[in-house]
């Protein structure tokens, strides 16, 4: 580490927009963004629960940072950290087994073809597992201390927490680098030799620690190699993935630094120190098992911290934030109740600002200027704290606030999913349990799609490439699911999938583990992705073979139906009984309406696709058109709800968590406004008749569905709903909400509701199919009535900016870099067919006038 004792190169300088930069950003009436709303988690104490504590990451190297004084604690997670070996994902039985649940559901037996398809199901997914933890402790001398301050800056993805004690200021700086792979903390002191701290790691695992030369201590370990590890012989369990994590520590030229009982290093007399953790596991894929695997986690966690020693904390940071931000900076939000503060007044404040240009690129207005020495909360509602603010959204309704957890989202999915990484699981990549609730495994019937829903709509299209891979060895797996259990082609999975993909049922009730639909719902994500991109290499290489695949299990899956349709059979909508004709709960019937509606959109997705390719001719894409026309079609129940069963069974739990059969409206797209009207109604039944109550997801999911319906009053609703502060000692007594460091409650905590309410958010201000742009479609004009965004993405590879004033849309502008199209844009009723040549940007009103085309060439020299 070096340079990092002199104060002038704790200074990062950010290149200000050139002439040019600004002149196709073009200025105009867009409202000034608010500078005294910095984005900023902000707490005013040490956290005391889990949920208190804020989270950095880089992908696959997160931390929990605590900011405690006398004691501080990072509790780490590393994202390939499971229990488990490859598994065996079939059972040869299932054939036998699922031709007596089918004869059973043909004769109108569903609740004794619930109790026996409990035989088609499989074994529970593995666990994800937590690091260890750094831990530090400055002891008595800071018991007493004085202007505390704690808080997550989302600008800059960092970490920060300040005190003083006495006469002395310290201050802590923890964000975790993706191009360098490292987890990094600055400890300072304002006043010079008056740092000392001892530092060390441990784990919940099976662990042991060394002290590695003067300054480095290495903890090596392992996970269990069986979810449940025996309890008398050791032996009998397989090896697990092995981990390493290797801590690093540098000082200033005052301070020494001292081993400690051969496991923690003690610090004294410093004026800062800066600590690196590097870590590795001994994963190779799903498909290896650990005790084969050749790589050498210590060695490379050593490799990581020599590759990083000349490096000063201010290039480290440097580096940080210029990946970082090229990712976070690509959108912006804006939303006012209608303020009266003048352009000049926000002005005085004196905050520098990012903008977004119309590509989604950030720039930085000014020469911005990032000290890490020191940090500043310094604006008039610096000491209120993000927990208060929520509780006080209910009566004041600050738009702030969903700026803030809108972007949150973003950060948390650029902090759990990069390129190379595994997926984000149940709670991204923080996890503070060797037994998390529902074992912090990516569940397929709701949880890991909505991970992703906000990629493509906020620009973070990288960030889904972990998806991709997983689908990728899921179709691996399943294929062989597919073979032995159903006797099928192609490839599938269940409801619950872990690191090693597994594909077969979970273990109990059919009612959640019997739902092979899950690897098709992921599949929407392959085209989706496409249509967003217009990446015809990635369509052809990766997305459609998967499709293709998914698409061979469907086929095979339909059998012959009641009425001349082709139906699903056994079929459940996920997590959800109903009463049968005999008056007992069941699970188990026929062509649930989810399980139609996901089928539909994977053939529609494979058609399109073969078009696109020029696939059109082969017998398969035959097969496939002749098999949608007998598909049955949605139906509306007695009650003008959408009908989630293939009958009009009885609802045990009308307000049931789940929104499955409202799927084609949304993340679907086989329900619209334009062309469903009557369907869109009986959507809206069913939204009321299932309340507004359940989880943080359920709330976010039925937001989205309120957007599509374009009803921006209960959109609305829905937002106001999650601002709900969770108690952690009585989390049991929520339904959804949010914690202090705004992570979403279930309860307890999953990330999933996270990443559901910055999508829904989006689709309230725009929506798309590869013909149409819907601009402003559910924006609450009474809460919202002045605004910006900028940044976010259509279908065709469109970048949209908006911005509107009083309610009322004022100026959008859209650019396409790459593909030229043709669409309708749509804003409250009018409708315009306009031409999108790439390369320009066309500015429109809110009449959908075209009031002026900007070529777009200097956006090129903009990364």
């Amino acid at each position: 580490m070096a340079g990092d004792g002199e104060k002038e190169e704790e200074w990062v300088w950010v290149r200000p927009p050139s002439t040019a930069d600004a002149d196709w950003w073009g200025g105009g009436s867009d409202p000034d963004p608010d500078p005294s709303r910095p984005l900023k988690v902000v707490f005013t104490g040490p956290a005391k629960y889990w949920t208190d504590a804020a989270p950095i990451g880089n992908g696959s190297l997160g931390a929990m940072v605590f900011g405690g004084v006398t004691s501080e604690i990072l509790m780490l997670n590393h994202d390939t950290l499971w229990t488990g070996i490859p598994g065996d994902y079939t059972n040869p039985q299932s054939p036998d087994v699922l031709s007596k649940v089918r004869k059973l559901v043909d004769d109108g037996k569903y609740s004794e073809a619930s109790k026996v398809a409990f035989d088609l199901s499989g074994h529970p997914s593995e666990v994800y597992q937590p690091l260890g933890n750094i831990n530090l402790e400055f002891g008595d001398s800071h018991v007493e201390y004085v202007s505390y301050e704690r808080e997550l800056e989302l600008n800059t993805a960092t970490a920060k927490v300040k005190y003083t004690v006495g006469d002395v200021e310290f201050t802590r700086e923890h964000f975790s680098s993706n191009p360098h792979q490292v987890l990094v903390t600055k400890i300072s002191a304002n006043k010079s030799g008056s740092l000392s701290f001892v530092v060390w790691l441990d784990s919940k695992l099976h662990y042991g620690l060394s002290v590695s030369g003067a300054n480095r201590i290495v903890m090596e370990g392992s996970c269990p190699g069986d979810r449940m590890a025996p309890r008398e012989n050791l032996g009998e369990s397989p090896k697990g993935i092995q981990f390493s994590a290797v801590l690093d520590l540098q000082i200033g030229d005052a301070g020494v630094v001292q081993v400690v009982d051969g496991k923690k290093l003690k610090v004294e007399g410093s004026d800062w120190a800066v600590l690196l953790l590097a870590a590795a596991s001994s994963f190779e894929g799903p498909f290896k098992k650990p005790s084969d695997s050749t790589k050498k986690p210590t060695e490379i966690s050593l490799n990581t911290l020599n590759s990083i020693k000349k490096m000063s904390f201010t290039q480290l940071f440097s580096y940080h934030l210029d990946d970082y931000q090229s990712l976070f900076n690509r959108v912006s939000l804006q939303l006012s109740k209608g303020s009266s503060n003048t352009t000049e007044e926000r002005a005085t404040l004196g905050h520098d600002r990012i903008q977004v240009n119309a590509l989604g690129q950030h720039k930085t207005e000014g020469l911005k200027s990032v000290n890490t020495d020191h940090f500043s909360l310094a604006t008039d509602d610096a000491l209120v704290s993000t927990a208060e603010r929520v509780k006080s959204f209910k009566i004041d309704e600050d738009p702030s606030m969903v700026e803030l957890l809108f972007h949150y989202g973003r950060y948390l999915l650029i902090s759990c999913s990069r390129p190379g990484t595994q997926i984000s699981n149940l709670q991204g990549i923080w996890n503070k349990d060797t037994e998390p609730a529902w074992d912090a495994a990516p569940h397929l019937n709701i949880n890991l799609p909505m991970n992703y829903w906000p990629s493509l709509t906020c620009n973070l299209s990288e960030c889904q490439e972990p998806l991709f891979d997983f689908i990728g060895s899921l179709a691996v797996n399943g294929s062989k699911t597919a073979k032995v259990n159903y006797e099928t082609s192609g490839w599938v999975a269940h409801q619950v999938t872990d690191i090693w993909a597994k594909t077969s049922p979970d273990r109990g009730d059919p009612v959640w583990a019997l739902w092979p639909m899950g690897g098709a719902w992921l599949c929407i994500h392959l085209w989706d992705h496409y249509t967003f991109s217009m990446d015809k290499s990635f369509l052809e290489n990766t997305a459609y073979p998967l499709l293709e695949g998914c698409a061979s299990f469907l086929l095979d899956w339909l059998i012959e139906g009641r009425g001349g349709y082709l139906e699903t059979n056994p079929s459940t909508s996920p997590e959800h009984y109903f009463i049968g004709p005999d008056g007992k709960k069941s699970s188990v019937s026929y062509s649930s309406t989810m399980d139609i509606a996901i089928i539909k959109e994977i053939f529609l997705s494979v058609l399109s696709s073969a078009e696109v390719l020029e696939r059109t001719n082969s017998d398969f894409i035959g097969r496939i058109k002749k098999t949608l026309t007998r598909l049955p079609p949605t139906k509306i129940a007695r009650d003008g709800t959408i009908l989630e069963w293939a009958q009009d069974f009885e609802d045990p739990e009308v307000h049931h968590r789940h929104v499955s059969h409202l799927f084609g409206l949304f993340p679907g797209h086989t329900i619209t406004l334009e062309k469903n009207p009557d369907l869109c109604k009986a959507v809206d039944n069913s939204l009321y008749k299932r309340g507004d109550l359940g989880p943080g997801w359920s709330t976010t999911w039925k937001t989205a569905l309120w957007a599509h319906l374009h009803n921006s009053e209960h959109a609305y609703r829905l937002v106001k709903h999650l601002f709900d502060l969770v108690d952690p000692e009585h989390e049991s007594d929520y339904e959804g909400g949010l914690y202090s460091n705004l992570f979403t409650a279930h309860p307890p905590f999953q990330i999933d509701a996270n990443f559901g309410f910055t999508a829904a958010i989006a689709e309230m201000l725009v929506q798309s199919t590869m013909q149409d742009l819907y601009l402003l479609p559910a924006l609450p004009r009474d809460k919202w009535r002045e605004g910006s965004v900028r940044g976010l993405k259509a279908r065709g590879g469109v970048t949209v900016n908006i911005s509107w004033k009083e309610g009322t849309l004022q100026e959008a502008r859209l650019f396409s870099k790459n593909h030229s199209s043709l669409i309708k844009l749509h804003y409250n009723g009018a409708v315009a067919e306009i031409n999108l040549s790439h390369g320009n940007i066309y500015t429109f009103n809110r009449f959908l006038k075209c009031l002026k085309i900007s070529p777009q060439s200097e956006a090129a020299t903009y990364p």
